[in-house]
């Protein structure tokens, strides 16, 4: 059975520097102790909670990650940017205008020949308005159901209604629509009746005594006070939110997914 199904972990927006030492302290070992195909992670938010670098991308790849996902910051960082396309493994929302650098998909290729094609979306509610998520993943399942045996969508989105809506447009179409950005897992993992795990938000990576990642005093202050502050990353305690899914390779149906969780106490 072990090897008619993909195990694919998928951690939610890992944040700062907590979340990165996490990675470098068990990304490996968790390859292991749960037999990972795919680790998957979001990762808009490692460089100080906001962006990515060239070297954290880099350390990546050695810290065995597979594919990265993001969202709406991943530009901030200029020189990550304009060296995008180096790192193909690393993908932005596909319905950004065509011009943004960067792709909005990745074919990974498993050891096996095992395909899986990893599509990175952002919601519109609530967020700056991009082009519409729902006719940019249709376009995309043309272009790639002759090349990906499973596709995992990355939904980034402010609003839980709009997640849930496209997990249901998505079912039996794609292998899980799994929702990101608001840094709070919840508790819907499930796999809808097409055959499509779904879970409204993973979670983060990221500071537990925190709000969302971010040292509670600082934003304290700015809903009290109301004057822009600046929000640093909060320190550890680590709270690794991230769902496990089982997929079957030939039908590209999901055989289940669950939530996975781990509170992590650095030194």
């Amino acid at each position: 059975m072990q090897n008619d199904v993909l195990r694919v972990l998928f951690l939610g927006d890992v944040v700062g520097p907590p979340g990165l030492d996490v990675l470098r302290e068990y990304a490996i070992d968790w390859r292991k102790e749960l037999s990972l195909d795919l680790l998957i992670i979001n990762g808009e938010n490692l460089d100080h909670g906001s962006g990515i670098t060239v070297r954290i991308a880099q350390e990546l790849l050695r810290l065995g990650v597979d594919v990265v996902t993001s969202g709406d910051h991943i530009w901030k960082n200029r020189d990550f940017v304009k060296r995008m396309e180096e790192f193909p493994f690393i993908i932005r929302p596909a319905n950004y205008p065509p011009r943004a650098p960067g792709k909005g998909y990745v074919i990974w290729v498993g050891a096996d020949g095992t395909t899986v094609g990893i599509v990175n979306l952002i919601g519109r509610v609530f967020m700056y308005p991009m082009d519409c998520p729902f006719r940019k993943i249709e376009e995309i399942l043309v272009e790639i159901k002759e090349k990906a045996q499973i596709i995992i969508v990355d939904f980034h989105a402010e609003a839980t209604s709009e997640k849930v809506a496209m997990g249901y447009f998505l079912d039996g179409k794609v292998s899980a629509v799994l929702g990101t950005h608001t840094h709070i897992p919840t508790a819907d993992a499930r796999v809808l009746k097409g055959g499509t795990a779904y879970i409204t938000d993973v979670g983060m990576v990221g500071p537990m005594d925190s709000v969302i990642g971010r040292k509670a005093s600082a934003v304290l202050e700015k809903y009290i006070v109301g004057i822009p502050v600046r929000f640093p990353v909060a320190g550890p305690p680590v709270w690794v939110n991230g769902v496990l899914l089982e997929i079957d390779k030939k039908s590209g149906r999901a055989v289940s997914i669950q939530r996975w969780e781990r509170t992590i106490h650095l030194i």
